[in-house]
């Protein structure tokens, strides 16, 4: 009898996967903090963790599997147009780590599960 892994993982192997594209857009955020007029960018992660297990009434089937990017609005606008807070982006950061990190143990443990229901 063969596994189905999609059974197996449930969302956590999507949620993954949209957790390091949002980790990436976090980090290219941080690395412009100071640069003119950037504009910071973040996804709905919720939205597109919908999208991508196919729930949801969301138009078109086009969609190439990438998250939409929202830009963010910022509690104080800097002078320069620069749209990214610090303290914000450091947040969202770590807390984008930790559900990061959430997210593979609940995979490790089903895995775990699964070698010790075949190992018997």
């Amino acid at each position: 009898m063969a596994i189905n892994f999609d059974n197996v993982l449930g969302l956590h192997d999507e949620a993954l996967r949209l957790r390091a594209d949002r980790m990436k857009i976090l980090a290219s955020n941080l690395a412009n903090v100071d640069t003119p007029g950037y504009q910071a960018r973040d996804i709905d992660f919720a939205a597109s963790l919908q999208r991508a297990l196919g729930e949801g009434d969301f138009g078109l089937a086009l969609d190439d599997g990438a998250p939409e990017l929202l830009y963010r609005v910022p509690n104080h606008p800097s002078q320069d147009g620069n749209t990214v807070e610090l303290a914000v982006e450091q947040a969202e950061f770590s807390q984008n780590a930790m559900d990061f990190q959430t997210s593979l143990t609940f995979i490790t443990m089903k895995l775990r599960g699964l070698a010790k229901v075949i190992e018997g």
